[in-house]
């Protein structure tokens, strides 16, 4: 009798470690998504307090396109507040596209060093924030498929781990596939 309680003990022993080391596992990878999420975030503030320094900078030289530059400040102020929302995102961009538009009608502008600098950082963020978004949908992957996978897929649910989201694009990041891309120079 005493030996079959050891072979118990040791049987629910070697399964609370394996239990335990696939909720480490779990827990080390939703923590690379929420990074990724944190990563994503980081990138979204850079842009939003480039911003006034790019409207600034453009108010000196097209101080008549007040509708452009308060359309843009307001977008701003929408997308850095509260939580991140894509439409909010999608309205910023659009807003900028349209500021940075503003330098083909004012070549003193276009030439400007802190515009230039200005433009280039933007340009840089705008990469940063691509590259964060393909970061953060592979932790997903990587999370999704760890979660999904035999053995842990019959702990993860009892042990609290939801699957989690990709990051989408909205309808103002998606490319468009079937057209040419067009180059001035």
């Amino acid at each position: 009798m005493a030996m079959e309680w050891v072979i118990v003990i040791g049987v629910v022993v070697v399964l609370a470690i394996f239990v335990i080391g696939i909720y480490n596992r779990l827990v080390g990878l939703r923590q690379n998504v929420r990074q990724g999420v944190a990563d994503i975030d980081a990138q979204l503030r850079q842009r939003h307090d480039l911003i006034p320094n790019l409207v600034e900078t453009v108010k000196g030289y097209a101080s008549h396109e007040t509708d452009t530059l308060e359309q843009v400040t307001e977008a701003r102020n929408r997308a850095a507040s509260g939580q991140v929302s894509s439409s909010d995102e999608a309205q910023l961009k659009i807003a900028l596209d349209r500021l940075l538009a503003l330098s083909e009608n004012y070549p003193d502008l276009k030439a400007n060093v802190n515009f230039q600098e200005l433009q280039r950082e933007l340009a840089n963020t705008e990469d940063k924030l691509a590259a964060a978004r393909r970061a953060l949908n592979a932790a997903v992957s990587r999370f999704n498929t760890a979660r999904e996978s035999f053995p842990a897929i019959l702990f993860a649910g009892a042990l609290g781990f939801q699957e989690a989201d990709f990051h989408r694009l909205d309808d103002s990041e998606k490319g468009t596939v079937d057209q040419v891309p067009q180059v001035s120079f």
